[in-house]
């Protein structure tokens, strides 16, 4: 594998001309779509007419516009990206708090065991071990989702899990999950913040009831961009939101004196949304939808497969290891690398113009987003990264991590 074949896949990239609708620039390869997506043009254009016209102009009369936007870009995300009906999902406050809202309410319902994942996300752990303390139930983790149905019993409640590992990059089986937690009479909330924008999904065939993300990884959607939750329409009604805001009010602007829950999706909403932030949405999930989410798995897995490819073949015996899934089928869209000198490598590569991130104890990711990374950054990336550890050019950097890896 050389530099020319990459240079030979960029140019016959079908994907190729979405880059030019991206903010990019060339002095930095950027391996980290899965932390943080870049800027898309149409949202600076976007932005620039919600502050100036929109703000500027109409002030609060802009409000007859902006009240449904979590809605209407929920609907573009969910019917186009994620496999759900109309009125099934909205964008509304941060993936830990639609998560919080979703799991506090089934256990409010059907209280009971909960399940969750040992290695995923810090958040998703923390939630899950507060909520049972709340609701005064227990929960247990478990080490690999192989063991699931043999830990589930009829004391189960709910089982929390993300398709994508964020670690490793693991992707699980959804409807294999959904199917086992079935029988079992037990719900499954899913987090698809490693897979929406990148892992077809199709919520509605899998059997999925719950599940939330996040928009700021390959959505594009700006950082600290609003989350999404899903919940499954014969569902909605069934469950009371654990946080009662007037924005689920029945005749919100009534302003009535008791908690009157609308019926649907809206009654897990609460309170005012950031409209500037939901504006800056909406361009990256039409980018997405353009694109086709099948057609950028396909470049996703070739990228992963060259940055497999190229560690096997230089790393080999060497410091570092794949550790994420060989298979591409139980891959998501990043690749780590496993090395005790994760940390200092990736500040090594920082310092070279190659942004990656590190993950502890030992994980160096490496993310491409398909819509504007290219097969040579890919290459010249890695290249980068053979000669960090040739020259142990690392070596002159901290060992002991930053605040913000």
């Amino acid at each position: 594998m050389d530099r020319e074949t990459a240079a030979s896949w960029d140019a016959g990239d079908p994907l190729g001309e979405f880059r030019n609708r991206f903010v990019c620039h060339d002095d930095v390869l950027y391996l980290d779509g899965n932390s943080l997506g870049r800027l898309p043009r149409a949202t600076v254009r976007q932005l620039t007419r919600v502050v100036t016209e929109e703000w500027g102009r109409g002030l609060v009369r802009s409000w007859v516009d902006w009240i449904d936007w979590g809605a209407r870009t929920g609907d573009l995300l969910g019917t186009r990206i994620l496999g759900a009906r109309p009125g099934e999902v909205v964008l509304s406050d941060s993936t830990s708090v639609n998560l919080y809202k979703l799991a506090s309410a089934v256990l409010a319902a059907t209280p009971g065991t909960i399940i969750y994942d040992a290695a995923d996300f810090p958040t998703n752990r923390y939630l899950v071990q507060g909520i049972a303390e709340q609701y005064g139930v227990s929960c247990r983790p478990m080490s690999d989702v192989a063991e699931l149905e043999s830990i589930m019993d009829d004391s189960v409640a709910l089982i929390v899990l993300s398709l994508v590992d964020f670690r490793t990059g693991r992707l699980l089986d959804m409807n294999a999950v959904n199917a086992m937690a079935r029988r079992a009479g037990a719900r499954v909330l899913w987090d698809l913040s490693h897979a929406a924008g990148l892992i077809p999904v199709d919520l509605a065939a899998a059997g999925a009831e719950l599940a939330v993300g996040c928009t700021y990884k390959y959505l594009n959607g700006g950082p600290g961009a609003p989350g999404f939750l899903y919940v499954r329409g014969d569902l909605q009604d069934r469950f009371r939101p654990p946080i009662q805001g007037w924005y689920a009010q029945r005749n919100q602007f009534d302003m009535g004196p008791l908690f009157d829950p609308v019926a649907g999706i809206g009654r897990y909403l609460v309170g005012t949304p950031p409209i500037l932030s939901l504006a800056a949405v909406e361009p990256g999930v039409e980018l997405c939808i353009e694109a086709g989410v099948e057609e950028i798995r396909r470049k996703s897995v070739r990228l992963c497969r060259l940055i497999t490819d190229l560690a096997d073949d230089w790393f080999a015996g060497g410091p570092l290891t794949v550790a994420s899934p060989r298979d591409a089928a139980c891959r998501g869209g990043h690749v780590s690398l496993r090395s005790r000198e994760a940390w200092r490598l990736s500040q090594a590569l920082a310092g070279a113009g190659v942004v990656v991130d590190f993950r502890p104890p030992d994980c160096l990711r490496l993310a491409p987003s398909p819509l504007y990374t290219r097969f040579t950054e890919v290459w010249d990336a890695m290249s980068c990264l053979k000669d960090v550890v040739d020259r142990h050019t690392y070596e002159n950097y901290p060992a002991t991590p930053a605040r913000v890896t």
